[in-house]
């Protein structure tokens, strides 16, 4: 399919998704929105593909923020809507996607992008990247979830300074801050989440859907993620990559994951 403010490219079972409004440095708007979320949704459909990458084109930006010249002139309800809508057709829905989907933060990261990105399963970053939610500047908040997942991701003391000064930090306290996972050059940035992607599907992409539910069930008001977590691992010993994964194991030979 042919989006105008995305590229995609699968390889390998590798769905690389870019973020292609460079003289915007990437900004979300409502059209590169809902590209996104068509994107993701043909990703979970396609069995072919089996991890997402998702970046932003260009050396300077993963994502710098949202397009403010779309919502300056909203009325409160207007925003409402436009955080909801947001928050259920991307950023949730990428939160809860059931393949993971790693974040290569080239750049700025900042409002809209940085919650883009913590929306992903996990996030790597070049060395050059600069992350913030700088929403309060601008008399608003963060709207698309990053309120709650960065006091997640780095701890409330360090989210609430993060909000509240609206500053930046960069790849190197990000990564002391558990907010990225791994910081490497920009040229070396692709190599790392094709490495990162690559371990992952050796193993049991069934499995990993599965983890994934019972880890973000942890951060759900009123489940039990222990509970979760006990049904995903009774499941698991239903599905034909377990038969394969013990098999394997006991014969002292490699997993060839059927993925059912």
């Amino acid at each position: 399919m042919d989006y105008e403010n995305i590229l995609t490219e699968e390889q390998n079972g590798i769905l690389h998704i870019t973020i292609n409004r460079p003289k915007k440095l990437n900004a979300l708007n409502r059209a590169t929105i809902k590209e996104l979320h068509e994107a993701f949704s043909n990703a979970k459909e396609d069995h072919e593909v089996k991890v997402i990458i998702l970046t932003g084109s260009g050396e300077k930006a993963f994502v710098a923020g949202a397009d403010i010249s779309e919502f300056a002139d909203f009325s409160p309800e207007e925003g409402r809507e436009l955080a909801a809508r947001g928050q259920a057709s991307l950023f949730d829905f990428v939160a809860n996607f059931p393949k993971p989907v790693i974040a290569a933060v080239n750049g700025f990261a900042l409002g809209g992008g940085l919650e883009l990105a913590m929306a992903a399963h996990f996030r790597i970053a070049s060395d050059n990247a600069k992350m913030g939610l700088p929403e309060v500047s601008l008399g608003v908040i963060p709207g698309y979830g990053g309120t709650q997942r960065l006091p997640q991701l780095v701890g409330k003391g360090r989210a609430m300074e993060m909000i509240m000064t609206a500053g930046m930090i960069d790849a190197n306290q990000a990564l002391q801050y558990n907010l990225v996972n791994h910081v490497t050059s920009l040229d070396e940035l692709p190599e790392l989440a094709q490495e990162l992607a690559q371990k992952i599907m050796k193993n049991s992409l069934v499995a990993i859907s599965g983890a994934i539910r019972a880890i973000n069930a942890n951060y759900e008001d009123g489940v039990n993620g222990f509970e979760v977590e006990i049904g995903e691992f009774g499941h698991a010993f239903g599905t034909a990559d377990f038969k394969e994964g013990t098999d394997a194991f006991l014969n002292k030979r490699k997993a060839d994951f059927p993925g059912e």
